[in-house]
Order: structure tokens, then C-alpha cells, then sequence
């Protein structure tokens, strides 16, 4: 699976993206950002509060609880703001 993080995420884990092989116990978007701050200090910071982080998959914008059984691609980045 393929990881891609974009503004204030990829700064604070200092990575634009890596390929990751998540455990099986791994199967919903919450359980991969759970899962994903116990890699280190910098995705724990990056991820504390999950509440903050949208996520794609395969370029499509999930929910926490989504599925991401077959997904190939997940992007995280920070709420948008636009004008």
C-alpha cells in the first residue's frame, strides 16, 4: 500500500510518501491512523488527533470507518480551506 502525505502531515512525519504492508488487523482508515502512530514519535505527532486528518483512498475521500481492504493508495492531509 502505498502512503501519501501532503502539507502539515508530510512535515511533521517528514516523508511525501512510502509503501507500507499494514498487519491484517489493520482494516479500516481509523484502525491504519492508529496503527500508523505507533510507528514513532514523528507519526504520533502527526496523528494525535485523527479528528484532523482527511483521507483518500485511491484518490476518492473516505471516512475514518471506511474500508481499506484492496485500496492501493491512501492520502492524508489537513482539512481544506479555499477562497
Amino acid at each position: 500500500m502505498r502512503l501519501l502525505y501532503f502539507a502539515w502531515v508530510r512535515e511533521r512525519i517528514g516523508a511525501a510518501e512510502e509503501t507500507i504492508e499494514p498487519p491484517a488487523t489493520v482494516e479500516t482508515v481509523g484502525d491504519l491512523l492508529r496503527w500508523l502512530r505507533t510507528r514513532g514519535d514523528a507519526y504520533e505527532q502527526a496523528l494525535t488527533d485523527p479528528t484532523a486528518v482527511r483521507v483518500a483512498l485511491d484518490q476518492f475521500h473516505a471516512e475514518h470507518d471506511a474500508s481499506i481492504a484492496g485500496v492501493r493508495e491512501v492520502a492524508l492531509f489537513p482539512p481544506m480551506t479555499g477562497g
